[in-house]
């Protein structure tokens, strides 16, 4: 293969339906333009990144159900601070329960964490991380109150906001309401009032998440205590005082394992990232509780490759990423894991050199199926795929969603918040809102990094990326889509800092992903030598790409909601691209 030369970009001839949004004091892309503006409002009443990102957050909950996110759920992000120049992760992924362990499952005959559609979505349940993780960036970062970067989340769900097209749809699909009703009194009267869904343009409400929120603004409301003392008051009565217990009495009852004592235990995490560098930039991820390492390991497989000279989105290009995010998936499948509870080698699956040595098996035939393993320089653990699955897979459009943020003082946020998918979880009215499943995701295999343990973390499909230049924090990266996030993210890095896109121009490319490789979720089915292709690929690379090897599978979206934020270091001019596959918007000032 021929090598990658560092030449100035050349420009792209690609006609976008949306223009990219620019501006100077201050920017938001977020999964829905009210979640934007519940950001924005923070900014324009003279609040930092920190506070528009947390606003966003608790608003999404509110506006954004069915892009699979709910208050009792996660959230993972990065951040950097201009004042003191920290670049970090976050972490507001859930734990296991203490009454999780492998022996509780094998006992009721279970091979693989339930969750649903279906009626045992409560064994799946993880303590909610999301709420301490925006309080600890709140705390530490931020300059507004609880109640002020709360209270568009709170008139969203008090006051209601128009239904519209995308929520109305995931509503209508066949295993919703069906889950609802798995758990009553669950979500029916909420979502379907008067047995039907709101028209698109009604008014909607959720008067009992609505509740959960004031919980929270009233426990800040002491008018003696500091802005600190007011959001610790809030958390604990998230973590220790009534809607922990309220959390815990509603897994109780319909026979999940999670209880107060692991809400009480629970504390979000602010870490260093993990990085590589690739033609002059240096990208930076959540650590292997996460899949982000899947890209950076094939941007190390790619960078020697000249991917130019191949042709954006042609054959050869296809070819060549998805057989190389094939072999970063291998890994990903036998080495990561929470590295707090498992020895994962890292540095090893960073290195360039291993990179070089796994780039041989990139050959001009699609592999079948998930190649093995490489050897890092550690001892790995046996992985089997599961039993290949016949036909496609199911196109999804339930994904989760992205923010991000940033400042005119150059402040970056970018979160990914998630969990408690209407069509497989329970919905706990007392709360308003369902609870996370993400346990489903944890191996019952006790010697492997990502097997279940009780207060670990599971391999989180959840990632994003900020991405530096010369030191200088310049663009951030997020995109839903489980297994395929890490792997948007990929063609969005690379539509931009190889074949310079603007950032509109690369959220709304063409995407493609591999099936080859066990999915995250349950029950993880495996398609081997599947390629998802969407529509924007032509008829010619289809069969072009067939002819590789690939099985090709047609589908709407390879990973939906994509959010770019950029900043100019030089000049302070903000940009940003939303993608029009959902109603993500992005807003400036």
């Amino acid at each position: 293969m021929a090598i990658y030369h560092q030449s100035e970009h050349t420009e792209v001839d690609h006609r976008t339906g949306r223009p990219v949004i620019r501006g100077r004091n201050g920017i938001v892309a977020t999964g829905h333009y009210l979640t934007s503006m519940a950001a924005m409002r923070q900014l324009l009443a003279g609040g930092n990144a920190f506070d528009g990102a947390v606003a966003a957050c608790l608003a999404a909950a509110v506006v954004e159900p069915t892009a699979s996110y709910s208050l009792a759920a996660e959230g993972v992000g990065m951040f950097f601070h201009a004042a003191s120049g920290e670049l970090s992760a976050v972490s507001g992924q859930g734990v296991a329960p203490q009454l999780a362990t492998i022996e509780a499952f094998r006992s009721r005959g279970l091979e693989k964490i339930p969750t649903g559609p279906g009626p045992q979505a409560h064994l799946s349940f993880t303590v909610p991380g999301v709420v301490d993780a925006c309080f600890r960036l709140l705390d530490a970062y931020g300059s507004k109150t609880l109640t002020e970067v709360l209270a568009p989340a709170i008139e969203y769900a008090e006051q209601g906001f128009p239904m519209y097209e995308y929520m109305h749809r995931m509503l209508g699909g066949p295993d919703t309401r069906a889950q609802f009703d798995l758990y009553p009194p669950g979500g029916t009267d909420v979502f379907y009032p008067g047995g039907s869904i709101p028209v698109v343009g009604d008014r909607f409400v959720q008067p009992q998440l609505a509740a959960t929120l004031r919980l929270l603004a009233q426990a800040e409301a002491n008018p003696t205590a500091s802005r600190r003392d007011g959001l610790r008051a809030a958390r604990a009565v998230f973590y220790q005082g009534e809607i922990a217990h309220r959390i815990a009495a509603f897994s109780k009852r319909c026979g999940g394992l999670l209880r107060h004592d692991d809400l009480s235990a629970y504390q979000s995490r602010i870490e260093s990232p993990i990085a590589t560098h690739f033609v002059g930039y240096s990208i930076h991820t959540q650590s292997t509780w996460s899949q982000g390492g899947v890209l950076l390991q094939t941007l190390n497989l790619l960078e020697p490759l000249d991917l130019r000279a191949l042709g954006h989105n042609s054959p050869a290009y296809v070819h060549t990423v998805t057989e190389a995010l094939k072999l970063a998936f291998a890994d990903r499948e036998c080495y990561y894991g929470d590295p707090e509870f498992a020895v994962v080698p890292v540095a090893g699956l960073l290195d360039k050199a291993y990179a070089a040595q796994r780039r041989q098996a990139i050959g001009e035939r699609a592999c079948p199926q998930l190649p093995p393993p490489g050897m890092p320089g550690a001892s790995g653990v046996s992985t089997s795929p599961q039993p290949a699955a016949a036909g496609f897979p199911e196109a999804l459009e339930d994904g989760t969603t992205h923010l991000a943020v940033i400042d005119g003082a150059g402040n970056m946020v970018c979160m990914t918040p998630s969990g408690g998918v209407f069509r497989k979880s329970a919905f706990a009215s007392e709360l308003g809102c369902t609870l996370s499943t993400r346990s489903e995701m944890f191996f019952l295999a006790p010697d492997h990094p990502n097997g279940l343990q009780p207060g670990k973390r599971p391999r989180t499909t959840l990632v994003n990326y900020i991405v530096c230049k010369e030191g200088q924090p310049v663009l951030t990266f997020g995109c839903p889509g489980g297994d395929d996030q890490a792997q948007a993210n990929l063609q969005l890095m690379l539509n931009v800092l190889v074949f310079g896109m603007d950032p509109q121009q690369a959220v709304e490319a063409p995407r493609f992903s591999t099936q080859s490789m066990p999915n995250s979720f349950y029950p993880r089915v495996y398609h081997p030598g599947v390629l998802n292709l969407e529509s924007g690929f032509s008829d010619v690379a289809t069969a072009a790409l067939g002819a590789m090897g690939h099985k090709i599978n047609r589908v709407g979206a390879c990973g939906i909601g994509a959010v770019i934020t950029q900043r100019d270091p030089g000049t302070g001019i903000l940009a940003a691209g939303a993608d029009p596959r959902r109603p993500t918007y992005a807003i400036a000032w």
